[in-house]
C-alpha cells in the first residue's frame, strides 16, 4: 500500500486534469450531446486495448458476476444521465450558475457516506467543507439569474450534482472487487451507448465538425476524462468518494486559471475571494479526514 501523500498528489494531478473540460467545451463547436458522447467514445477507445490484451483484465471480465455487471452498467447510465442533465441546464441558465450547482455534491456525498459507509466527518471536515462550498458560491453569485426558466436550469442541475455522486458510491462499492481497466470500460461504454442514443434521438450530426472541435473531443477524452476522471476511479479503491468529491471544488480554481491564459478570461477581485475559500476549506477538510484515519 502506498503512502496516503501519494494518493493526495495523484488526487490533485486529476483535478487540474479535469479542470480542462470547460475549456474544452467550450472550445468545441459542437451540441452538447454529441460533445459528451466523443468524450465517453474516445476514451473508451484508448481504454479498450488495455483491457483485450492484458490476461487479468479479460480474465477477470469473464468471471464478472451479474451483480458486478450490473453495477458497472447502472454506473454508466448515472453517468449519462449526469452529462445529459447539466448541458441541459446550461440551455437555462448561466454557466457559472450550472457549474456551481454541479459542484454541490459533496453535500450529497456527505450525507451518502454517513449511512451507506458509515464515514464519520469530524465538526472541523464539515466545516470545511461548507467554506469551500462557499467559495464556490462567491465565485458563481452575480451569474446567478431569477426567472422560472433560470429556476428550471437550477433544478437539472442540482439533480445533475446528486446523479454524479451516485456514480462515485457505486465506483466506490465495486472498485473493492473490480479492476480499474474493466470496470472503466463497461461505465465509459455503456454511457458512450446511452449518450449516443440520445444524441441520435436529438437528431444531432454526429460528423462534419471543424479540427480544432475534433481536438477538443480527443483533449476532453484523453485529458479530463483518462487523466481526471479515470484517475478517480482508480483512487476510489483507497479513497472515499466523499473526499474526491471533495476535492473536486478545486475544478473551479484550475477552470479559472485555464481560462485566465487561454481563453484571456479575467479573473475578478469576486472570483479570487472565492477561489482563497475553496483553499482554505478544502484543506481544513483534508487534514480533517486524513487526521481521523
Amino acid at each position: 500500500m502506498k503512502s496516503p501523500l501519494i494518493y493526495y498528489m495523484i488526487l490533485f494531478f486529476g483535478v487540474c486534469a479535469l479542470s480542462t473540460s470547460a475549456i474544452f467545451v467550450k472550445i468545441a463547436d459542437a451540441p452538447a450531446a454529441i460533445t459528451a458522447f466523443y468524450r465517453m467514445f474516445f476514451a473508451v477507445v484508448v481504454l479498450l486495448p488495455f483491457l483485450l490484451v492484458n490476461k487479468k483484465n479479460r480474465q477477470e471480465l469473464r468471471l464478472l458476476s451479474k451483480k458486478q455487471w450490473g453495477l458497472g452498467l447502472l454506473s454508466g447510465i448515472f453517468l449519462a444521465a449526469h452529462y445529459v442533465l447539466w448541458f441541459e441546464s446550461l440551455n437555462y441558465t448561466s454557466v457559472a450558475s450550472s457549474t456551481v450547482i454541479v459542484t454541490l455534491q459533496p453535500l450529497f456525498s456527505m450525507v451518502g457516506g454517513y449511512f451507506l459507509f458509515k464515514e464519520r466527518f469530524s465538526k472541523g471536515a464539515i466545516i470545511g467543507c461548507l467554506v469551500a462550498i462557499a467559495g464556490s458560491i462567491v465565485i458563481g453569485w452575480q451569474d446567478f439569474q431569477i426567472s422560472g426558466q433560470a429556476l428550471f436550469g437550477d433544478i437539472l442541475a442540482f439533480i445533475a450534482a446528486g446523479i454524479i455522486t451516485a456514480y462515485f458510491f457505486i465506483g466506490q462499492h465495486i472498485r473493492k472487487s473490480l479492476s480499474l481497466i474493466p470496470y472503466s470500460v463497461i461505465s465509459y461504454g455503456s454511457s458512450t451507448l446511452l449518450l449516443g442514443v440520445f444524441a441520435f434521438s436529438q437528431q444531432t450530426p454526429f460528423f462534419e465538425y471543424s479540427v480544432q472541435t475534433w481536438w477538443s473531443f480527443i483533449g476532453l477524452a484523453f485529458i479530463a476524462t483518462i487523466l481526471g476522471q479515470t484517475i478517480f476511479n482508480w483512487l476510489l479503491k483507497w479513497l472515499s468518494a466523499s473526499i474526491i468529491s471533495m476535492s473536486i471544488l478545486g475544478e473551479t480554481i484550475g477552470t479559472c486559471i485555464l481560462a485566465y491564459f487561454i481563453l484571456d478570461e479575467v479573473i475578478s477581485l469576486q472570483q479570487g475571494m472565492g477561489i482563497a475559500l475553496i483553499l482554505i476549506g478544502l484543506a481544513l477538510f483534508l487534514l480533517q479526514q486524513r487526521n481521523n484515519k
